[in-house]
């Protein structure tokens, strides 16, 4: 027999493994959202639940934190610049130049008289920029809502400087009390050391109503320079992407936008100083006077001297400050999740 042959008693019939039923397909639960996506089908529900809806309340607060750093660290920080500027508009004949405003401040006061009113500077402006930005998103998705998809594209910039212009005169309240302050204490030699005595020493002086004395030229400087700040970014942020930058932004990189929201608010910084200076020299001199009023100001300085006076020191502080508050803003937007700003209107909801 051969060695190869097998009784077929002993033959096994191969083993077969065991095939289960074919499973039902799955019918989705009331309520239970369906992925359909790559992405979706990758995201967690922790992941889904801490995404922010834009446009919603959670958007609009998220802006509001982002245009508290933007603006009150950026404005802490150049107190030094500010010291020296508001000087040279309220004390010309002592601090006549800008460096040699540096050397009297530091000569005066020493170093530290540099930094005086940085407390009232950064509560401030940290209200002003909830208020500015949050504001802004908000007034600027309403007037798109409200004028409709055709007007809202065809009347972009009109949206911009209206939703703008909303934000900053409600922005300009919450900061009026605290850049009253930080005027008298910059600029009236041992009026105080800051936000904690000149407060009582100032209401004490001028009553509470004192605080918003310098309101209307301060709308009158904020205004004007919002209005600026917002619409010429927009507007420099859409003319960048299709003039100067070589792709499409969403083929961007965040940290090529982040480089295009600096410079677009740069830009809009040098223009925003020039037409808010001669306002910006009214609200030093009615702070830093009690009984001055804006005819009387206007009247002591000339027009000529309203415009141009501090105006150098202004622009470069103002460009660089606004060019941070942006890409601060827009880091702060893409770290929770949210895109770069500029480009375009909101586009208006479907009726």
């Amino acid at each position: 027999m051969s060695p190869l042959a097998t009784s077929p008693s002993r033959i096994r019939a191969p083993h077969r493994a065991h095939r289960p039923a074919p499973a039902r397909p799955l019918t989705p639960q009331k309520n239970t959202p369906v992925a359909f996506s790559a992405l979706e089908r990758s995201a967690t529900p922790v992941a889904a639940a801490k995404a922010i809806e834009m446009y919603s309340t959670d958007y609009y607060l998220a802006c509001a934190v982002g245009g508290v750093f933007a603006c009150g660290l950026t404005h802490m920080a150049v107190t030094p610049l500010d010291v020296v500027k508001c000087n040279m508009q309220a004390n010309p004949a002592e601090y006549p130049t800008i460096m040699g405003g540096f050397g009297k401040v530091v000569s005066n006061q020493g170093v530290t008289g540099l930094f005086r009113g940085w407390v009232p500077t950064l509560l401030g402006y940290s209200a002003q920029g909830a208020c500015k930005f949050g504001f802004y998103e908000y007034f600027k998705k309403k007037y798109a809502d409200m004028a409709g998809p055709e007007a809202a594209a065809k009347y972009q910039s009109v949206i911009f400087l209206a939703g703008s212009a909303s934000a900053e005169f409600i922005a300009d309240v919450a900061l009026a009390p605290f850049e009253a302050v930080k005027v008298a204490v910059q600029t009236r030699p041992g009026f105080a050391k800051g936000l904690s005595d000149g407060y009582p020493k100032f209401v004490a002086e001028n009553g509470t109503g004192g605080l918003f004395k310098g309101l209307g030229a301060l709308w009158g400087r904020q205004i004007p320079y919002t209005m600026m700040k917002f619409g010429a970014f927009e507007n420099t942020v859409a003319m960048l992407y299709s003039t100067v930058i070589p792709k499409p932004k969403s083929e961007c990189s965040k940290t090529e936008q982040l480089g295009v929201s600096f410079l677009a608010g740069y830009i809009a910084g040098v223009l925003c100083a020039l037409v808010s200076q001669p306002a910006d020299n009214l609200v030093s001199k009615l702070n830093a006077d009690k009984t001055a009023t804006a005819g009387s100001v206007i009247k002591e300085m000339g027009v000529v001297n309203l415009f141009l006076r501090g105006l150098p020191l202004r622009v470069a502080m103002v460009g660089t400050l606004t060019g941070l508050q942006w890409g601060i803003y827009d880091a702060f937007k893409v770290a929770v999740g949210l895109p770069t700003s500029g480009g375009g209107a909101p586009a208006p909801k479907k009726d």
